[in-house]
């Protein structure tokens, strides 16, 4: 345990930021599993319109630096890539 009030006091600050980027990173998770479960079901228009909503909220997931920029561009490259292959034709 921390004797110092600096030290005390991080321990407070980083407990809150966990906190706080753990409710971000849930968050993330939850829209992607949305678009995931609309691609299962097979519906073209459920899934772009999921897509649609979990994309910003991937992006602003990397300006809260909870996800790295390549990350959150290799999630939504491949949630796309699934919610396209609905509306391409099977060869």
């Amino acid at each position: 345990m921390a004797h110092h009030r600096s030290a005390k006091k991080r321990i407070r600050q980083t407990a809150k930021r966990t906190a706080i980027n753990r409710a971000r990173t849930s968050r993330v998770r939850t829209f992607i599993k949305k678009v995931e479960a609309a691609v299962a079901s097979g519906d073209p228009a459920a899934a772009r319109q999921a897509l649609q909503v979990a994309e910003p909220e991937i992006r602003r997931a990397v300006t809260r630096h909870v996800l790295k920029l390549n990350t959150a561009s290799r999630r939504i490259s491949r949630l796309s890539k699934k919610v396209n292959s609905l509306t391409a034709p099977s060869p």
